[in-house]
Parts: C-alpha cells; sequence; structure tokens
C-alpha cells in the first residue's frame, strides 16, 4: 500500500464520472499530471448501450462496465484513478465502486473515491474540507493510504468544495451524453 511519500511525484492521474440517460451511458475522463495541476492533458470518452439499471446497494453494476470501456480507449494506464464515488461503504468498510475497479485491475492502480454526499455510516475520518466550504467531501481509498489520499484531493487545484478537474470531468460526461446513444 502506498503512503504519502511513496506517491510518485508527479503522478499521471485519471478522474473518471458516468452519466446515464435511460439506458445509454457516457463514461467521460480527464488525465493530469501532478495534484496540483488545473488543466487536464487528456480527455476520453466512452459511449455505452444497454446499461444495467440503477439498484440500491449496487451501484457498481452499472457504473463499472462504462469506466472500463473508457480505460479501454487509454494508450497508457494512468498511476492512480479518482472515481466519483465511494471505494468503501460505511462502517462496515462493504467494497463500493472503487474497490470492485481496484479488482477489476487486479489490484495495479490505486483508486481514491471521492464522494458529495455521506453514505450512511461513513466515519467522520473519511471527511475533508476545501475551500471555504462548510460541507465536506469523503475520501476513501485503496492501494494507498486514506491520509495520503485526503492530501492528495486537499492540494488539488481550485478555492472550492470540489477541484477544477473533478468539476471538468462531471461537466464533459454530462454535456457529451446529451442526446448521445
Amino acid at each position: 500500500m502506498l503512503s504519502h511519500a511513496d506517491l510518485p511525484q508527479i503522478p499521471l492521474i485519471l478522474a473518471v464520472d458516468v452519466h446515464y440517460e435511460g439506458d445509454q451511458a457516457t463514461a467521460a475522463g480527464v488525465l493530469f499530471e501532478g495534484w496540483d495541476a488545473c488543466a487536464a492533458t487528456q480527455t476520453a470518452l466512452a459511449h455505452l448501450a444497454n446499461v444495467a439499471d440503477y439498484e440500491p446497494g449496487q451501484f457498481y453494476k452499472r457504473e463499472l462496465p462504462a469506466i472500463l470501456a473508457l480505460l479501454a480507449r487509454l494508450t497508457a494506464p494512468p498511476q492512480i484513478i479518482i472515481v466519483d464515488g465511494y471505494v468503501y461503504l460505511g462502517h462496515s468498510q462493504r467494497p463500493g465502486l472503487g474497490k470492485r475497479l481496484f479488482d477489476a485491475l487486479n489490484g495495479r492502480i490505486p483508486i481514491i473515491g471521492v464522494a458529495k454526499t455521506r453514505y450512511q455510516g461513513t466515519p467522520a475520518s473519511a471527511e475533508v474540507r476545501r475551500g471555504r466550504s462548510q460541507r465536506p467531501l469523503y475520501i476513501t481509498a485503496v492501494g494507498l493510504e486514506q491520509a495520503a489520499a485526503k492530501t492528495a484531493v486537499q492540494q488539488m487545484c481550485g478555492n472550492s468544495r470540489l477541484p477544477r478537474l473533478l468539476k471538468q470531468v462531471d461537466q464533459l460526461c454530462r454535456s457529451q451524453g446529451d442526446g448521445h446513444g
């Protein structure tokens, strides 16, 4: 497991998000170099049809295929992936989307989960406050220490609650998802 001291000095990071319209999904990714980067070096998109219906507690069944399709389009694998959601869920540490992705990648790439809403039972130790926001983000990780993941998210570009490049990937998948399929 990587600690903060073990993280690459200028890692290639991929932030991913998925947008849905009916049974269509658009996965978007922004690649950037270094935690303090303010601009993406590359973007990627993958469109999928016939995605699984939403099942409470089974979010990964809907999201994971789209993220794996996006990863297959990249010319080189990232060193770290940030997902919109949780790696582990609640006090019981049930596998969430991030852990399922980590397992699907055979544990080769550390995953950081950045969630905007609190999942029941999420420990206070997962909270990170950025900018002037009183509302926390919830950070979970696998393949690196949670403290290192929290520090990395704190260092990301932008003065608001959500880092600039995480906003960009959200906007990219929503704009590219509208009307496609």
